[in-house]
């Protein structure tokens, strides 16, 4: 029995002109967590042409949930970030969000308030990110008391330092609470002329990688498509003591940064240096993939030969030590992907089940929770047995 696809639901804020059609299918008529080979490879190739797969009220074990998230990478193995490891480093940012589900540590409980006797949990005290405690403004709480919030983090699935970025992440909704919708504000409070989205309380915000770099500039094409990204050793570790920008799109650059002599011991092979862009198994599109906040050097090829080096940044090459010009340089050109029109919340009901591909698309946790809104959430994604795919020598011809 083939798979039926349909398109997902857009938010009326989905640009009419820019909003990729592609994005998004809703999977209908079959259980994701009894496929049979040739759906499941249904399913992988819609993932990666669409970026996003829907499946409404679905009953999902653990076990069944870490099988389907495996299929699409038989070689992996443990956590994204390693099994156990969040819980362990206590420095790391991601530390307080996971919870590991004792017989399937691959699968992470997440959300908020108490959860009791769940899946081997007798209980669990879950705490929904809130960019309160990551940014360097907040909202201020009378305006939080209106409905108003903030991305707390755009990223990718990623320990980015020692493991390889998974191929996809499974997000499964066991309880949802309802609530208002919340409009998130993508500059501080005191300026008014700043973006706003309308967004379903507790969404989870994803925009397309793929679109980030289509939408760019030659010139920033040039670079984007020339450029790897050196991550930070323990990046979220590193990371810990600084502050987000309001839009959730990197950090504010003022050197609070951990130095590399107090991070958790490390090795310069497990280091990270990834591509800008990673390139789809399916379509061979190029995605921008960076999750600026843990970027720490930038390192630029030269332009191609013949190569018209007008306008181009960068032609010679150049390896970008200064954090604050890597910051810099990275939210020029990832912030218009993030635009209102061109960013999916998905509005969660309870048993829905999402898969993305992690190498496709960034997203962020958005909003705030009271205490007592109990939120209860399944997520799995392993780290790859393979590194992604960067652009070709052609691609490379093409672009720059």
């Amino acid at each position: 029995m083939a798979i039926e696809l349909a398109p997902i639901a857009l938010p009326a804020t989905a640009s009419d002109t820019d909003f990729d059609p592609q994005f998004g299918r809703e999977v209908k008529g079959v259980n994701p967590g009894e496929l049979t080979p040739e759906q499941f490879k249904e399913v992988e190739i819609a993932l990666y042409t669409h970026g996003i797969l829907l499946f409404r009220d679905v009953t999902l074990t653990p076990e069944q949930q870490y099988a389907l998230t495996k299929a699409f990478d038989p070689e992996s193995e443990s956590y994204g970030h390693g099994n156990n490891k969040t819980q362990s480093t206590k420095k790391s940012i991601l530390h307080p969000d996971l919870k590991t589900i004792p017989r399937v540590p691959q699968v992470q409980l997440i959300g908020n308030g108490m959860v009791y006797n769940h899946e081997g949990l007798e209980s669990a005290a879950l705490k929904h990110p809130s960019h309160t405690t990551f940014h360097k403004t907040r909202v201020s709480a009378e305006n939080e008391a209106l409905g108003i919030t903030r991305f707390y983090r755009w990223h990718i699935d990623a320990a980015l330092y020692d493991y390889n970025p998974p191929r996809a992440t499974t997000l499964y909704g066991i309880t949802v609470p309802g609530g208002d919708r919340q409009t998130v504000r993508y500059s501080d409070d005191d300026d008014p002329s700043g973006e706003t989205l309308s967004v379903p309380l507790g969404t989870t915000a994803f925009v397309s990688g793929k679109k980030m770099f289509q939408i760019l500039p030659p010139e920033l094409k040039s670079l984007a498509v020339r450029t790897s990204v050196r991550y930070a050793p323990h990046p979220y570790v590193w990371m810990a003591p600084s502050r987000a920008k309001s839009d959730g799109l990197g950090i504010v650059n003022e050197g609070l940064e951990l130095p590399l002599n107090e991070l958790p011991e490390w090795e310069e092979s497990k280091i990270k240096t990834l591509p800008i862009l990673w390139k789809n198994p399916v379509t061979s599109e190029l995605h921008f993939q960076v999750h600026p906040c843990g970027a720490q050097e930038l390192i630029v090829k030269p332009l191609p030969l013949g190569a018209s080096r007008e306008g181009a940044l960068y032609p010679d090459g150049e390896h970008i030590k200064d954090l604050g010009k890597v910051r810099e340089l990275l939210h020029l050109m990832q912030r218009p992907g993030i635009a209102p029109g061109l960013v999916y919340p998905h509005d969660w009901k309870e048993r829905d089940l999402v898969l993305f591909h992690n190498r496709g698309l960034l997203h962020t946790v958005v909003g705030a929770f009271k205490p007592d809104q109990v939120r209860a959430f399944h997520q799995c994604n392993l780290a790859a047995s393979d590194v992604p795919t960067g652009p070709t020598e052609q691609d490379i011809i093409a672009w720059a």
